[in-house]
């Protein structure tokens, strides 16, 4: 049986090394990281892995892209600390967003007002477009 690649390290090297839960188990040559071969799961698209990033990074709440997404504000999260992910600081501006169909996107920009005073992203979302928009918060 060929090893598969140690996730730690990416290194092919390995040697068997028992078997846990009827999985067989391996421990890496090149960093001695102890591993078992991939366990069938559900594995959520990257589509949404990339989709939840980008919304977190725009200043979208864990919670809110779990509304948006579908997936767990908990997945989401581990997706941040797994890729290192830091969203920018706002303390002038804060995200607001809608969710709209290519003929409401349309009739979004043909209005002067919309397109002015914020700053703007549109991104997919499935078979919806969702625009996202900073406006700065306003002294009182």
């Amino acid at each position: 049986m060929l090893a598969p690649a140690c996730p730690k390290c990416e290194s092919k090297e390995a040697t068997k090394s028992g078997v846990v839960n009827e999985r067989q188990r391996f421990r890496c040559k090149t960093c001695g990281y102890h591993y078992t071969v991939a366990k069938l799961g559900r594995e959520v698209d990257s589509y949404y892995v990339i989709k939840a990033l980008q919304l977190y990074i725009e200043g979208v709440s864990y919670r809110e892209i779990e509304r948006l997404l579908g997936v767990s504000h908990v997945s989401v999260m581990n997706w941040v600390k797994k890729y290192g992910m830091r969203a920018p600081r706002q303390t002038d501006y804060h995200p607001t967003y809608k969710i709209l169909n290519q003929a409401e996107l349309g009739a979004f920009f043909q209005v002067p007002g919309n397109l002015k005073g914020a700053g703007m992203v549109v991104t997919e979302l499935g078979d919806k477009f969702m625009v996202i928009r900073w406006e700065r918060f306003r002294a009182h």
